[in-house]
């Protein structure tokens, strides 16, 4: 299991926090210092089962500079958001949680950390 964390952020030293209480086997990918390729950030993507929009932080300073709520939302435009989070890592909801099985969760919350670990 891997995370990828902000440690900065209170959610994931929370995550972090439970996955040591439940004694979780886990490694800790600080992404904003190794920063997701396109590549990795695609099959992120496909083990969550969301859209590259889905996992953007619309709300950063970065996101309003480039005007992403009024970005399209569509299969033409996915890759343009792939980019624009592989170029601005902070765009990266977090923390978001790869488990054993194949699958991740954006774990933000305890329920979430605690299906990430059920899932090994």
């Amino acid at each position: 299991m891997e995370i990828w964390i902000n440690p900065a952020c209170s959610k994931c030293r929370s995550a972090i926090d439970l996955l040591d209480a439940e004694g979780a086997a886990y490694t800790v990918r600080r992404y904003l210092e190794d920063v997701p390729t396109e590549e990795e950030i695609r099959a992120v993507l496909a083990r969550l089962g969301l859209e590259p929009w889905d996992i953007t932080r619309t709300g950063e300073a970065t996101a309003k500079e480039l005007g992403l709520k009024e970005w399209a939302r569509d299969e033409d435009s996915r890759g343009r958001w792939i980019a624009a989070l592989a170029q601005h890592p902070k765009l990266i909801q977090r923390p978001i949680i790869t488990a054993d099985d194949g699958t991740a969760v954006v774990g933000r919350t305890d329920e979430a950390v605690r299906d990430a670990i059920g899932r090994t």
